[in-house]
């Protein structure tokens, strides 16, 4: 296992565990815990070894959003800069979650609130214990939702619901959040880890190349004209019908066999 204290990096099987690792401050950020999940996130990127990200957090929640420890108004100094410590931090780590053409699967544990909710929200497929919350908590300290908060809760959700969480701060619950189709599934605490990892090697076991297509085509749809997603497709399709992955795919269906992919462009 390898990384900062802060986010315990470990591969298996394919999969990059990403866990952010702060259980006794409920895993809020701090500069070092942010950059310690970047660089975890540009492994995935750069090495190919790695099919696919699992993160989670560890202790009895995902991640509290960011430790206010150090910015404690009553030691005096001038107030936070926090537009750079988007800039600088979060913001960074979003964009690498969003670009990553490998899948990201993120179990949250427990309570994710205030950005700890909203980079969650950017992974691929949520999954969460049926205990877990998720908090804008950002009306409750005078702030607005960050960590791409106001945008995925607008896309996924609309804006009557995404309004009323981000005003009120108020927690929902797991189940509602599946429900709402703000997460991909609630399971038993028990067997989160056990599903997700499961779902996570099933998919580093998968033809990556195209599911990394399909994850960009989705995400360029919201923004695309229908005329601009069908080219879209066209050249993606493209790729993926000439990569060997496809070959082995249709390969294996022919031979009523379980295909190896590998993620691979070129037969």
């Amino acid at each position: 296992m390898t990384g900062s204290e802060t986010v315990l990096a470990e591969l298996r099987d394919s999969v990059l565990h990403l866990t952010l690792n702060r259980p006794d401050k409920l895993n809020a950020f701090t500069e070092e815990m942010h950059l310690a999940l970047r660089a975890g996130l540009e492994r995935a990127r750069d090495e190919d070894t790695v099919r696919a990200v699992l993160l989670t957090g560890a202790g009895r929640g995902f991640c509290a959003g960011q430790d206010l420890g150090d910015r404690d108004p009553r030691r005096g100094g001038p107030p936070p800069d926090l537009g750079r410590t988007l800039e600088t931090f979060y913001n960074p780590t979003l964009r690498l979650i969003r670009d990553l053409e490998k899948p990201v699967v993120c179990a949250v544990n427990g309570v994710a609130a205030g950005a700890g909710a909203n980079i969650a929200l950017a992974c691929d497929i949520v999954l969460a214990a049926r205990s877990a919350k998720f908090i804008q908590s950002f009306a409750r300290i005078g702030l607005v939702p960050d960590a791409g908060g106001t945008w995925s809760l607008a896309r996924i959700l609309g804006e009557p619901r995404a309004k009323a969480l981000a005003l009120t701060a108020e927690p929902l619950m797991a189940e509602t959040a599946a429900d709402w189709g703000l997460i991909w599934k609630a399971v038993e605490d028990t067997a989160l880890m056990t599903e997700a990892e499961t779902l996570a090697r099933s998919l580093a076991a998968g033809p990556t190349l195209g599911l990394g297509m399909t994850k960009r085509l989705i995400q360029a749809a919201a923004g695309n004209s229908l005329e601009a997603q069908l080219d879209l497709e066209r050249d993606c399709q493209q790729i993926a019908g000439r990569s060997a992955d496809y070959a082995e795919g249709v390969t294996a269906f022919l031979e009523k066999r379980k295909p190896v992919f590998r993620g691979e462009r070129e037969p």
